[in-house]
Formats: structure tokens, C-alpha cells, sequence
């Protein structure tokens, strides 16, 4: 029993659920698409089913980019203890957990139509090929905003059986919103990167970093605003991208020194921007 629990656990860090900052990251413009999308009153099933299948995708995708990963991570300083490039679990349980954690998010979608079946097949595709772009794409962190918004357009299309503009710029806004935090966390890394030949935002954008992402939360709020402006949100939701500005001004005192301390504090802080976003959606709904 005692060998069962130490391997579980070793699972539990390999999908990282001891570190949910993912998930939210992931779940925040997901649900703020549900309840666009429902027009503030969402079935509370599919909210369930996104939920946790945001919960279930996000690990899959955790242990398919140790995987990817594996030969790199042990020379990196923040990742050298992961559980696969420790060499504590092997590769193929790797392979499995995200297998099975991704079977088990799909049979939770089948209740729903067939447009979001066929985009979560499109959504699972951009997931596990993202950790390979960061071998030879000079921003990853775009794609990465790709995998983490497709819960947009499949929360929409599981409301509407069908995917409007509005979607498809909330994802566009969802890029680089990830772009904005992801290169956050990747100027922690940025020394070790470099040694080993990654492709990362925080490299590329060089010494403009600090412009780069503040430019991306502007992009960002600006297209969510707009989007929640189209669909006749005023003042409560007004007030919410009001506070994610602040968030975003608060990253830059932490980032614009670029210490490792500071630019991971505004990459987990990106928690409460989006919460922020969401918040003013649903109460702005709730409230009329």
C-alpha cells in the first residue's frame, strides 16, 4: 500500500495538481465563453463537463510535455526535480497517464453535440504537439495560447452548436493573453534555455521583454472588452477588466527588473486577471 501511495504521488506531481495555476489559466476564458454563450444562464451540466474536463486536459497535456521534455528538463533548474526526468517513473507511465486522462475527458463530452466532439479532436491535436514547438517556433508561447483557449470555441459550440466570430476573437485575445504570461515564465528559464537551444518568447523578444508583454495585456483586455462590450456587458463587467488592467500594471513592476522572483510572481498572478475577466462577465449577468 505504502508503494501504491508513493506511486500515485509520483503521479500527482507528474500532472502537476499539486500547481492548479494551469487549470485556472485554462478555465478562466472557458467558462467566460460558456456564460457568453448562454447568455448568463448556463446549464450547469455542461459547466460540469468543462470544468472537469479542463481539470483532465490540462494534466494529460502536463505529462505529454514531461515526455517531450524529458531530455531537457534535468538541465533546467525549476524543472530538474520532475518526477519523469528524475528518472523516478518512466516514460511509458507518462505516455499512459495522459492516454487515459485524455479517454476520460472525452467520454465526458459525449453528452454533447457533434461539433464539439469533432473540436475537441482538433483541441487534443494542438495539446500534444504543442511541448514540440519550443524546438524550432521562435514564439511558442502562441500555440500554447491556442491549446489553452480552445475551450472557447468548444464552449460555444457546445451552447450554440455553433462557433460565431466572437469566439474565434476571444481565442485570438486568449493568444496573447498567453503569450503576455507565458513569457513571464519563460524569462525565468531564459538562461537555461539558451544553453540548451529553446525557442521561447523571452529569448526572442530579447531586450523589448518587458514591452512585449504589457503590449500583449493590451491586445488582450482590449479584444475581451470589446467582446463583452458586443454582447451588451456595461458596467460590472466594465469594472472586472478595470481590475485585470490593474493586475497587469502590477505585473510590471514585478517583471520590468527581470528578476526570476518577480517575473514567476506575475506569471502566477495571471490567476486573478482572469478571474478578474470572468468575475465582471457573471456578475454583470447576474446583476441586470
Amino acid at each position: 500500500m505504502n508503494q501504491l501511495n508513493q506511486r500515485l504521488n509520483l503521479y500527482f506531481r507528474l500532472i502537476r495538481l499539486h500547481k492548479p495555476i494551469g487549470i485556472l489559466l485554462l478555465l478562466w476564458p472557458t467558462l467566460m465563453a460558456v456564460w457568453l454563450a448562454s447568455d448568463g444562464h448556463p446549464d450547469w451540466r455542461i459547466v460540469a463537463i468543462f470544468t472537469v474536463g479542463t481539470i483532465l486536459m490540462r494534466s494529460a497535456g502536463c505529462a505529454i510535455n514531461d515526455y517531450a521534455d524529458r531530455d531537457f528538463d534535468k538541465h533546467v533548474k525549476r524543472t530538474v526535480d520532475r518526477p519523469l526526468t528524475a528518472g523516478k517513473i518512466k516514460g511509458w507511465e507518462a505516455v499512459m497517464v495522459a492516454a487515459v486522462l485524455a479517454l476520460i475527458s472525452f467520454l465526458l463530452i459525449l453528452p454533447l453535440n457533434g461539433l464539439t466532439k469533432q473540436l475537441s479532436v482538433a483541441a487534443l491535436i494542438v495539446a500534444s504537439s504543442y511541448p514540440y514547438f519550443k524546438r524550432f517556433f521562435a514564439i511558442p508561447q502562441a500555440y500554447l495560447g491556442i491549446a489553452f483557449g480552445f475551450g472557447i470555441p468548444m464552449g460555444f459550440a457546445a451552447v450554440q452548436d455553433s462557433v460565431p466570430m466572437a469566439a474565434w476573437l476571444m481565442l485570438i485575445g486568449n493568444i496573447f493573453w498567453a503569450v503576455a504570461y507565458d513569457t513571464e515564465y519563460a524569462m525565468v528559464d531564459r538562461d537555461d534555455d539558451i544553453k540548451l537551444g529553446m525557442k521561447t518568447s523571452a529569448i526572442t523578444f530579447g531586450r523589448f521583454d518587458v514591452l512585449a508583454v504589457m503590449l500583449c495585456y493590451v491586445a488582450a483586455l482590449g479584444i475581451f472588452w470589446a467582446v463583452g462590450w458586443q454582447y451588451g456587458l456595461r458596467t460590472w463587467f466594465s469594472l472586472g477588466m478595470l481590475v485585470a488592467a490593474g493586475c497587469a500594471v502590477y505585473h510590471y513592476r514585478l517583471i520590468h527588473e527581470r528578476d526570476r522572483t518577480g517575473c514567476f510572481a506575475a506569471f502566477m498572478h495571471n490567476n486573478w486577471l482572469g478571474a478578474a475577466m470572468f468575475a465582471g462577465v457573471a456578475l454583470d449577468y447576474a446583476l441586470r
